[in-house]
This record gives structure tokens, sequence and C-alpha cells, in this order.
């Protein structure tokens, strides 16, 4: 079933992260902040003690009811087994998902801390006695679920229990199972907390002023060459500072990792990410194989236009986000940040906007740079009776107006598909970020239509493009960083200067002729959240983003009747296979020709570019 402790995925595949305090009316205008009384009113308030008792008891009763039971069920019986666990579901979601959103505020302050750690530590405790659940249901024959699913109101839970079945091969026993439950929260969890502390306590220091990563990394995308080359060196300076803590957090993830496949019996460190995923492996390895394959025509064709832009014989890793010569330097406030993305979203189909409005109006969006604040930025459904809440490190850049398209179509695509339930609302993540992209195109759509000259379009192509780079080939490089360091990884321990250098072969290979690296960049491995968060998550942003290509390239084909059939593929959240959902539109992601469709949409905004050389 679902994982009931909720926990908070990190989005957008943004080269920054941050610690500076912004929020409130600053230089971008008044920035929201979440209004989290929607969940809990406080830490202390009735009713989250109300819904602890409440979860501590359900959870009891759920095992005395039904463990050993599941086999005798009827269809009728395991209709209201489902419901009952959905509710427990919902109610240790809610507590979760308010405990991990004030962390997340910040991250450094002692009382969140303990809060989060006190909430992680009673769900997996009272959730302790469910852990039967998915592994009775995996003994039952075959045909007695099937015979359970003619009963019409358990049938459109078949994704779950398909989902469970998919499982079965590599279920380990039942004391197996509660003794990994039992030790979750002082097993990768813990790890992923030593990570995010560690990240938020480092502070830079550039031009004399200090600040956290997020803002020191955002001088990357600064027009001042020398600046972006501090910059970098600081980063380069305080991470290899820290490096032995990161290299353990990797190493003891990724043994932990070896040791639960091992006992599991999964074929390879990446199958737990595909199951999890509902996707096939054959498909992630074709969209693989598709996007390194197109690195010539992609990556390095266009870091070499850059190159020639910034006139310089090579570039620099400092150089790879930094702005083009031609391009307009400026702020851009969050009322013009909002309003760029709400008309782009009405243009699409004014029902979108509507959906996006309240996260702007009802406290749905944390906007500002604030000490201790997470980095990134993330959409968070947290459950289906409230809903979700956006996260952004607003810096007032062309960027970030992306970043809150971004969040933005995760939030409308959560928002629709809560209809479907606690169990099936939730999307794997290779199609949940379909609708995230899919407004990042829109948006750029409507920048590049209102473009009054060839060098505005020229800028808002080349941003387009980096954009698109950063989402699909250094995501796949990250993936392949990933797959080589899982690899090595069983070979023994691994130093840090042997991931650096599984590091230094992937970014070689992707970024191309065009750069050199300096010395101190083969430690920038280790700042990235996804491999210690959610390992192999990251092939999920090349997905989404080809896949969108494929959506907006059919819509633009045929434009009638496609906003129905989106928002219709939007509404079933995690209840379809990716198959099923792109059915309507005439596309196949098993296909690896499929993957050179959207591929194709990149190179031809390149090839653009190039022409107006």
């Amino acid at each position: 079933m679902r994982d009931l402790t909720k926990t908070l995925p990190f989005s957008l595949p943004l080269p920054v992260y941050d610690a500076e305090a912004v929020s409130g009316d600053t230089e971008f205008g008044d920035l929201p902040e979440w209004d989290l009384t929607d969940l809990y009113p406080a830490d202390d308030a009735p009713e989250v003690k109300r819904d602890l008792d409440w979860l501590e008891e359900a959870c009891r009763s759920f095992a005395a009811d039904y463990e050993g039971k599941l086999a005798d069920l009827d269809g009728a019986g395991m209709y209201e087994c489902i419901k009952r666990n959905e509710r427990i579901s919902q109610v240790a979601g809610r507590l979760g998902s308010y405990a991990g959103l004030r962390y997340y505020q910040n991250t450094t302050d002692g009382a969140r801390v303990k809060f989060f750690s006190d909430i992680q530590d009673k769900l997996t405790n009272f959730t302790a006695p469910l852990v039967f659940f998915s592994l009775e249901v995996n003994r039952i024959p075959d045909e007695t679920i099937e015979e359970m699913l003619t009963h019409a109101d358990l049938a459109r839970y078949r994704p779950i229990f398909e989902r469970m079945r998919k499982m079965r091969p590599y279920q380990l026993s039942d004391e197996l199972e509660r003794y990994e439950h039992d030790m979750s929260i002082v097993g990768a969890a813990a790890w992923n907390k030593l990570f995010d502390e560690t990240v938020a306590d480092l502070t830079f220091t550039v031009d004399g002023e200090e600040r956290g990563l997020e803002a020191t990394a955002s001088l990357l995308s600064e027009p001042d060459r020398d600046l972006r080359e501090a910059a970098a060196k600081e980063i380069s300076r305080v991470l290899g500072a820290n490096i032995k803590t990161f290299a353990r957090v990797h190493n003891t993830l990724a043994k932990m990792g070896e040791i639960e496949d091992k006992w599991r019996g999964m074929p390879t460190p990446q199958t737990s990410r595909h199951l999890s995923n509902d996707v096939e492996a054959e498909v992630v390895e074709a969209l693989r194989n598709a996007v390194v394959a197109a690195y010539p025509k992609l990556s390095h064709r266009y870091y070499e236009l850059k190159r020639g832009w910034l006139g310089l014989d090579k570039l620099q890793i400092w150089d790879r986000n930094a702005p083009l010569p031609m391009e307009e330097k400026r702020v851009i406030g969050w009322d013009e940040a909002q309003k760029t993305v709400m008309e782009a979203y009405a243009g699409f189909d004014p029902r979108m906007a509507e959906i996006a409005k309240p996260f702007f109006t009802e406290g749905w969006i944390d906007a500002g740079v604030k000490p201790g604040k997470a980095p990134g930025a993330f959409a968070h459904p947290t459950v289906t009776d409230a809903h979700p809440y956006v996260m952004l490190n607003y810096l007032g850049k062309q960027r970030d107006v992306m970043t809150l398209a971004h969040e933005l179509g995760h939030g409308v695509h959560q928002v629709l598909a809560a209809d479907q339930g606690e169990l099936l609302s939730s999307t794997p993540l290779t199609l949940a970020e379909t609708a995230s992209v899919f407004g990042e195109m829109l948006t750029f759509q409507k920048l590049l239509g209102d473009a009054k000259t060839d060098v505005e379009r020229k800028v808002l192509l080349a941003g387009k493009v980096e954009d698109m780079i950063n989402t699909v080939v250094r995501q796949i490089a990250f993936y392949d960083f990933e797959c080589k360091l899982h690899e090595a990884r069983k070979g023994g321990e691994l130093t840090a200067d042997d991931i650096n250098a599984i590091w230094m072969s992937v970014q070689g290979e992707s970024l191309g002729p065009a750069f050199e690296f300096m010395d101190g960049y083969e430690v920038f491995w280790s700042y990235v959240p996804h491999f210690v968060h959610s390992p192999f998550y990251v092939y999920a942003y090349a997905f989404g983003d080809g896949l969108v290509n494929a959506l907006y390239a059919a819509y633009q084909e045929e434009p009638e009747g496609f906003q129905d059939k989106y928002f219709e593929m939007l509404k079933a959240g995690g209840s379809l296979h990716h198959s099923e959902l792109l059915k309507p539109f005439g596309l196949d992601a098993s296909d690896p020709k499929f993957w050179d469709k959207g591929l194709s949409m990149i190179s031809s905004f390149i090839d653009e570019l190039e022409a107006m050389e």
C-alpha cells in the first residue's frame, strides 16, 4: 500500500539551493507564506492528539479484525477492509504532512526537528501492525483475488492489488518486514535527516557576504563572470570541507540498498524505483539510451553555441547557467511572476487557472528564502481531504518564474487527482512530472509569443533549451552517476575520490567538449538531494519532459478536444498505467521512437538558435 509516513519529495531539478533571509515584503514584492492551519492549528493543538489517539486505536483494531483472515473475505468484506486502510492512510498522511512541512520551513529549528521526529516515531510505531496486510494479500491465490474484484465497489481498487502483486516476488518473511518497518526511522530516514541538516548548516562567503547554499549557487547565473567564478570556487571549498560526511551518507545508503536488494532478490538497484514508478525497466533503458545518444546534437551543440556567445575558448562550470551577453538583467517581482503563469494557464484553459488561484490567495505557497528553509522547490499533495502545498525559494529570476509554473503544475495535478481517494490519487513519479513540465511549456510558449524582438526570442529560446538540458541531459547524467555509484559500492567502501571520479566521468560525457572543469568541481555531486532522498528518482524528470514534448506536439497538431483529454489524464491520478493514460493521445512510451520525438523538440529549438547566427 501507500507509504503512510507521506515523505516529501523534492521536485524541480534546480541547480541552486538557499538559506538567506527573504520573506514577506521584499524587493520581489510581498512573498506568500504557508498557512498550515488547514492541516492543524498548531503543534500542540488538541486535534493533533485526537488524531494520534485515533490512529493508534485504528491500526490496532485493523490488525485485530483482519490479520490472518484476509483470504476468507468476500468482495464486500475486502472493500470494507480497503476503506478502513484508506482512512488510516489519510489520518497518518495529515499528521506526517503537517510535521514535515513545518520541518522543511526551518530544518534548523530544534522544536520543529523534535516535533517532526516524534511524529515520525509515532507513525512508524502505530502503523507497525499493518505490515501484515500486503504480505497476506500476496499469499491469497490469484483466482480468489479475481473473485473478490467482481464486487463493483472493490473493482476500482484493482490497481492497488496489481501493484502489490508486482512486489510479491520480492517479499520478505512477515518477521523481517516488521523488523524493517520498525527500523526505518533509524535507517535511511536518519541518514536523510543528517544530510538535510548538514546542507542547511553550510555557510559560504562570497565578496565578504555570508550566504547559504541556495543563495550562493544562485550567483552562478549572475552576469558578472568573476562573481560566478568566486561562487563556484566557494561552493567547492565548503563542500570539499564536508566531503567525508557526504561520502559516508552515500556509502551507507548505497550499502543499505544493496543489502535490502539481496534479501529481497531484486535483480538491480533500480528495480524498486521502477516498481514504485509502475514503469518497465526496458522503457527506462530506452529513454536513457535515446538521451545519451542525443548528447552530441543537444548539450554538446548548444554549449558550443554558448561558448561562442560568451566569447570564450572554453566554458567553465560557472558559465553553464550564465545569462547571455544580450540578456537584460532585471528582477521579476512576485506579482509579475504570478500574472505570467496565471495568464499562461488561463490561455490553455480557464479551468486550469481557477484550480491554481487558491494557491496564491489561501496560503498554499511558501515562496521566500529564509534561514534554515529546505533547498530547492517541491509540491506536496498532503492528503485528499485537504489540499497541496508548494514550496519555492524565489529570487526574482526568469528561472524562478518557470519554477513557479512547474510546481503549480504539480499542484493542479494533485488537486484534480484527489477525487481518486487516498490510495489511488498518488501518481507514479514518471507521470507526476507531466503536469509540472506541461505548465512550464505553457508559460514558455506564452513568453515566446509575447517576445517583441529577435533578441528577446533568442534569450527565451536559449533559456528554454538550458532548462530542457537541465531536465533531460543533466538528469540522465545524474541517473548514470547513481547507477555507477551503486554498482561500484558492491565492490567495497568508496572513498570520496572514488565518488568524485564517477561524477566527473558522467559530467564530461554529458556536457561535451566545450567545457573544461575546474579543480574542485568533482565534489558537486554531494549537494544533490535526490541521490539521498529518492535514489534513481531523477530519470522521472527526463521521462516527464519527453512525455510533455510529445503531448505538446499532439496539442499543436490537434488542439480540438485536447484540454478535456488532458484533464481526464490528470484526474486519473495513479489509477491507470502510463500506457492507458497516453492511449487517447495516440502515444506509446514503450516505443523507443517515442523518446526521439520528444528530444527532437529540443533539437528544433537549437536549430532555430543556430539559424539566428
